[in-house]
């Protein structure tokens, strides 16, 4: 008589056989850290490209260096503009508003590279100025000397009424870096001085 299998039998636990269910003892791979565990579920293996082909683009992988350094990269200052064109396009047009808001209606500005035109003062080189000029009790005129062609660089005022000026002063040397607001405030400050602007 041939033996019949009994299939209500416990399996014997002599032999190891792995299962799927987590034990009290085992962490759960998915959930341990493989750098821990070495039963933790590792994450799985890139094959390396062939010769000659390009890797695969990772999705964690950040933006390209050049999308990073477009977007550190500072639009340039007006200051940062070469000399002539900084003073024509933004420097003459800024002041001319802000001595028009002190009250003076009539004041005409220009630029032009000349001699300094003080009594007095021997220079056979010629310096980029700003030269304004009105008439409200009398002709009155400033001149801004740019000797160096750098508004970061050495800077000289003079003014006068009807008369050659005689004295040239340095104008905002103290300041670490010239900025378009600074050299118009600097400017209307001097004049403010004078008393020639506003009620003065």
């Amino acid at each position: 008589m041939a033996d019949e299998t009994n299939h209500n039998q416990v399996p014997s636990t002599d032999s190891s056989e792995a299962t799927d269910l987590p034990t009290a003892n085992t962490p759960d791979p998915k959930a341990a850290n493989p750098e821990d565990n070495p039963n933790a579920a590792k994450p799985p293996k890139r094959e390396k490209p062939a010769v000659g082909e390009k890797p695969a683009a990772d999705a964690t992988e950040e933006k390209p260096a050049a999308a990073k350094a477009a977007k550190k990269e500072k639009a340039p200052s007006v200051e940062d503009k070469p000399f002539v064109q900084f003073i024509e396009q933004d420097y003459l047009p800024a002041l001319q508003k802000a001595i028009a808001q002190k009250g003076v209606q009539d004041l005409q500005v220009s630029f032009a590279k000349q001699k300094v035109p003080i009594t007095g003062f021997e220079s056979a080189e010629e310096w980029w100025q700003i030269i304004g000029s009105w008439s409200e009790t009398g002709r009155r005129q400033f001149n801004l000397y740019f000797p160096e062609e750098d508004i970061q660089g050495k800077k000289g005022f003079s003014c006068n009424e009807g008369k050659k000026p005689s004295t040239l002063e340095s104008f905002l040397i103290d300041e670490r870096r010239i900025t378009l607001d600074l050299l118009v405030f600097g400017l209307v400050q001097r004049l403010d001085g004078q008393k020639w602007l506003g009620r003065n």
